[in-house]
């Protein structure tokens, strides 16, 4: 891994540590997770995290990772969206030890079921 990268597995680490986290109802599907067939949906181990979205920052200098889901209704939403922050910056500490600090994290709860 360079610099100017983040490991693809990343992605899917953060989307697992989060979705299993025991408040959190889902991960936000994107469009192309709405539109796919219940057939022809990919492996979750392996398959696109659409709740969250790695970008770089302005100008460059380190990454903001957005992660949206929906919660259960039974938890307040403040503390879900603290646990999911906590859970991706764990792995992303884990990941990334030296540019973990190159890593902004937010959580956007969209939603209750």
């Amino acid at each position: 891994m360079n610099p100017r990268t983040l490991p693809g597995t990343l992605v899917q680490e953060i989307a697992r540590a989060v979705a299993d986290l025991p408040d959190v109802a889902f991960l936000r599907p994107g469009l192309a997770g709405r539109l796919r067939s219940a057939f022809s949906r990919t492996d979750p181990d392996t398959g696109p995290a659409d709740g969250v979205r790695v970008t770089r920052r302005t100008g460059g200098a380190g990454w903001q990772v957005e992660i949206q889901l929906v919660a259960r209704s039974r938890a307040r939403t403040a503390d879900v969206a603290r646990a999911a922050r906590s859970a991706a910056e764990e792995r992303i500490a884990a990941a990334l030890p030296d540019g973990r600090d190159d890593v902004r994290v937010t959580v956007v709860v969209t939603g209750l079921v």
